[in-house]
């Protein structure tokens, strides 16, 4: 039964495509991006499918947040998809790390997913599914880290996989299912030309997982194909 998702970070690659999906599955989309005007392939996704609505937020900016909250007061979301992200610098090595941009990136990948949590949890908890969802990466499993290096956005994974673990306790007792998510390695601006597969690929597996979410594999780390990855 189609229901409600708001996914931040909509404008390009797996946010878009996401986006794309859900609304021709008769989902209502709540798409937000950082900066609407330019965001032409979402706007133009939106004259296709009216079940898709836009909204300009910026994840790092909590006052803005705040106002998107108000907005959307009392209107039940099923799924909050924290898929907004910032890579930084690539290629960071071990004495060449970017302390500024090192805290961005923090910013963006770490702190905004768990603020979204906060702001939007009384929408989640008054919809059937209850899901909330961040958009990870395998980068940021220490168990598989076999080649060092990547201080900057392997941490800021790492951390949020963290707050996904300690969200799905705080929020069990409403009811709210926590899952960390790794899209794979896909073909977008930032994953580069010569990865192994597609948006629309990532976005099929990644739907096929939040549909099946619950409590039973809540505070999980879970790859775009069902497999679980370890912490």
């Amino acid at each position: 039964m189609p229901g409600t998702i708001l996914i931040t970070g909509s404008n390009r690659g797996i946010g878009l495509e996401m986006s794309r999906q859900f609304a021709a599955d008769g989902w209502r989309v709540l798409a937000c991006s950082r900066d609407l005007p330019r965001a032409t392939a979402l706007r133009a996704l939106r004259e296709q499918y009216p079940n898709l609505r836009l909204f300009q937020l910026d994840v790092t900016d909590y006052e803005h947040m705040a106002a998107l909250a108000r907005a959307l007061e009392g209107e039940p979301i099923d799924i909050l998809l924290n898929n907004a992200g910032y890579y930084g610098p690539k290629g960071v090595g071990f004495g060449h790390v970017d302390r500024d941009e090192w805290r961005r990136v923090l910013e963006a990948n770490t702190i905004a997913p768990y603020m979204m949590a906060e702001t939007f949890a009384d929408n989640v908890a008054a919809s059937d599914r209850r899901v909330i969802a961040v958009v990870s990466s395998k980068v940021g499993s220490i168990a598989d880290n076999s080649s060092g290096g990547g201080y900057i956005y392997r941490s800021s994974k790492t951390a949020v996989n963290q707050v996904v673990k300690s969200l799905s306790i705080d929020l069990r007792e409403r009811g709210i299912s926590v899952i960390a998510l790794h899209p794979g390695w896909v073909k977008t601006e930032m994953g580069g030309p010569n990865a192994l597969i597609s948006a629309e690929e990532s976005a099929a597996g990644l739907k096929e997982v939040l549909l099946d979410t619950n409590l039973d594999n809540s505070g999980r780390f879970i790859n775009y194909d069902g497999s679980e990855i370890p912490w």
